[in-house]
């Protein structure tokens, strides 16, 4: 039978329920276990795909296509295991499952209500999320006391009642704040959050209390007093200066042997020699580069999540520090591309939206002109092809028909634009035809030999992730080429994936996200080569992937 450990959160948000649920299960994972993540969020969108990143951060997408919460990227950075549709579930999602058994007539004319259907559905999708895994790590988003995350409290209070304590562990997670002007540490906040949860039935079994330094003992004993939660399983989550430490100190302290003596579990003792290697890896640098991020969303580093931990991975598999340069777009097209005298490289993000686009145009020029390494993803390989075509092409005003729908040449434009002349007419003034035309989740990419893409990857096929609708316009596919620009990967139905300049030193874009499948202990082959050149335009040398 599959255990389950229900992580919830109290006293704020953003303690970071997901990092220390990943972490856990990174344990598990290394002492022998099979482990799935679920992320239940109490937010009636049904998934996170049309919310903005000023209010949500990064969108994950996962293998099969589902646009999801961000959490389900460290799940995937922390356990080797691939998340799908089945990893996270919102209030939004729950009831539309609900409504649409009761539209076709499942319930039998009873009453639909909270109790018992609304959380029997949870209940269930919770077991799909599970799958054939030993342990299932169940993350409730949201705080204790909040009314909307009742029915996914409910419904893990159900399932401990139903499978037995011996299946079910619930460990919360709560803030220990330090009050300067006393110099006293607060465990009142803690005790609330407690007594909160058990007001509604869950009585915790762990607790991890985040604090900015390791608790005294005699603070450990009086929250285990009035919590009625044993000393030894009232954790600290100290402040971690390094992520991918935290599973280490977790370890430290016992957590994963709590976990396994309350679950009963026969397993050998945690093997975590892959992450002391990324830890020490990340500490013990031999050079440093400096990467200018150019996006439109810079003052909210969770929106690059996942990029910015790519580069973070390239960093530890080549023992670079790589020092991340975040630039706003605008800022660009305000006072230049002055500001990117001292980067080393430059990568040019995905996004939507017209904003910024001309600040990102100015720095692929830039480093196109100047020799800089550069990478760019999704929105920054479609500008790639726009500044090429423009500058060294010689067409003029050409541009992606997301931003310029009457340009004369659109490079860049939806499918239907330009394998159809008829559908061009129509679906530049019928918008509501962008809704059928996003691609998501992971698809083949086939490369070509002799590029530099393939001697990357080291591979003719791979399977990447994407997420967007605009598409390459393979009308101007030979005279771009003809211009210089070389086309290195191809999707299976010969859409273009991958685009280099033979001529530069590091100039590699992809239609796809490569950034959803880097992992610390594995990198990625394309952000790995992109830090080494990097590094190598720092020390005015080509590396070794690029020679070859």
């Amino acid at each position: 039978m599959t255990r389950y450990i229900c992580v919830t959160g109290g006293v704020v948000s953003s303690l970071g329920k997901g990092i220390s649920a990943a972490s856990l299960g990174a344990i598990l994972e290394a002492r022998g276990l099979r482990v799935s993540m679920v992320k239940l969020d109490p937010y009636i969108n049904v998934d996170p795909g049309t919310m903005s990143p000023f209010q949500h951060g990064e969108v994950f997408v996962t293998t099969d296509g589902t646009e999801t919460d961000l959490d389900l990227g460290h799940y995937e950075r922390f356990v080797r295991t691939t998340t799908s549709r089945n990893s996270n579930f919102t209030t939004g999602r729950i009831y539309e499952r609900v409504i649409g058994k009761e539209r076709r007539g499942d319930y039998l004319g009873a009453t639909v209500q909270v109790i018992p259907h609304i959380t029997d559905e949870i209940k269930h999708c919770i077991r799909m999320g599970a799958g054939d895994a030993d342990v299932c790590m169940v993350e409730i988003g949201g705080t204790v006391g909040d009314i909307e995350s009742l029915p996914f409290l409910e419904a893990i209070r159900q399932m401990g009642v139903e499978l037995g304590h011996d299946n079910v562990l619930y460990m919360h997670l709560t803030l220990i704040p330090y009050i300067p002007s006393s110099g006293e540490i607060k465990t009142k906040p803690t005790q609330h959050s407690v007594k909160e949860l058990r007001s509604i039935g869950i009585q915790p079994d762990i607790l991890l209390c985040r604090s900015t330094d390791p608790l005294p003992d005699e603070q450990r004993r009086k929250i285990a007093l009035f919590t009625n939660v044993e000393e030894r399983a009232v954790i600290t989550a100290v402040d971690a200066d390094d992520l991918y430490e935290i599973p280490l100190l977790l370890h430290e302290q016992g957590l994963d042997d709590i976990v396994v003596r309350k679950l009963h579990l026969d397993v050998p003792p945690a093997d975590l020699h892959e992450w002391r290697e990324v830890v020490a890896a990340k500490a013990n640098p031999d050079a440093a580069v400096t990467i200018a991020l150019v996006g439109k969303y810079v003052n909210l580093r969770d929106s690059y999540i996942s990029l910015t931990e790519a580069l973070t991975h390239a960093g530890v598999r080549t023992r670079t520090r790589v020092n991340i340069q975040f630039v706003e777009a605008t800022d660009i097209e305000k006072h230049g591309v002055g500001c990117l005298e001292g980067a080393d490289a430059v990568l040019v993000p995905g996004g939507f939206g017209e904003r910024g686009v001309d600040g990102k145009l100015q720095a692929i020029q830039f480093a196109r002109e100047r020799q800089l390494p550069y990478l760019g993803i999704c929105l920054g390989m479609q500008l790639a092809v726009v500044e090429f075509a423009r500058n060294v092409a010689g067409m003029q005003g050409a541009h992606s028909t997301e931003f310029a729908r009457s340009t004369a040449h659109p490079v860049v434009a939806l499918i239907a634009e330009w394998q159809d002349e008829k559908g061009t007419l129509e679906q530049r003034t019928d918008k509501s035809a962008m809704g059928g035309t996003m691609r998501l989740g992971a698809q083949e990419v086939r490369l070509s030999h002799g590029s530099l893409a393939h001697r990357i990857y080291g591979a003719d096929l791979i399977m990447e992730r994407h997420r967007h609708r605009y598409e390459f316009n393979n009308r101007y596919l030979q005279k771009l080429m003809n211009a210089g620009l070389r086309f290195s990967g191809f999707s299976r139905d010969g859409l273009v994936e991958m685009i280099e300049l033979p001529s530069h030193p590091f100039f590699v874009a992809s239609q796809f996200h490569p950034e959803f499948r880097s992992t610390p202990r594995d990198g990625h082959p394309l952000f790995t080569h992109f830090v080494q050149a990097a590094r190598a335009r720092r020390h005015q040398q080509l590396p070794a992937a690029v020679n070859a």
